[in-house]
């Protein structure tokens, strides 16, 4: 799909996960998403799904206050039910009513780079990836690890990624180095850079248009 940044977003609402809320602000700030409101659900919340779908469900009654179309940014892999495997994101969404659509990724970093694209930057080795809203919200997303989990996770990556679309990081190494070394300790994996666009994104949500 070509990429018109002339396309508008008028009569529509997003609603979100908050970790993508820098991608989606700065889209809004430089004038590619021009919905009638964004609206955020908290950071992290695939580690709770119970109060993912609450706050989804929330969020999208909130939305349709404000325009009669909605586009949700969740992927399908951020809502697991352990205790009903059949119950997923899209229909919590349904259950909603209609001119609801869902980016078609399966989470936050898939809609920023897909998984050729992730291949070819991890060359070959394991790679933790990162947005920069995990760097903003990592204390909260990670709020219910202990060091034994952190530990088991992170070192089985030989590094994280962090995927600089808009570019932040070195924003964060000039004004707030600490902050990039205190998460680099937490996950005890180094933490690199890499640029990309925010075309994936843009085009995902141009697929939510009618």
């Amino acid at each position: 799909m070509h990429i018109n940044d002339n396309t508008s977003f008028k009569g529509y609402t997003i609603v979100s996960c908050g970790t993508l809320s820098p991608e989606l602000n700065y889209l809004s700030e430089t004038g590619f998403l021009n919905a009638d409101k964004i609206l955020y659900t908290k950071p992290g919340l695939h580690e709770d799904p119970e109060e993912l779908e609450k706050q989804l469900v929330k969020q999208l009654e909130t939305a349709k206050k404000y325009s009669k179309k909605v586009i949700v940014a969740y992927g399908s892999r951020c809502y697991i039910d352990s205790v009903d495997p059949f119950k997923d994101i899209d229909k919590i969404i349904q259950k909603q009513g209609e001119q609801i659509s869902r980016i078609k990724a399966k989470n936050c970093i898939d809609m920023i780079t897909d998984i050729k694209d992730r291949e070819k930057i991890s060359e070959g080795k394991k790679v933790y990836w990162l947005s920069p809203g995990w760097l903003k919200y990592w204390k909260h997303i990670f709020k219910t690890w202990d060091h034994a989990k952190s530990n088991e996770t992170f070192p089985q990556n030989e590094k994280a990624v962090f995927l600089d679309s808009i570019p932040v990081f070195d924003e964060y190494s000039q004004s707030s180095p600490e902050k990039i070394l205190e998460f680099s300790d937490w996950m005890a994996i180094p933490i690199e850079p890499y640029n990309i666009s925010l075309d994936r994104l843009k085009k995902l949500l141009l697929e939510c248009l009618d």
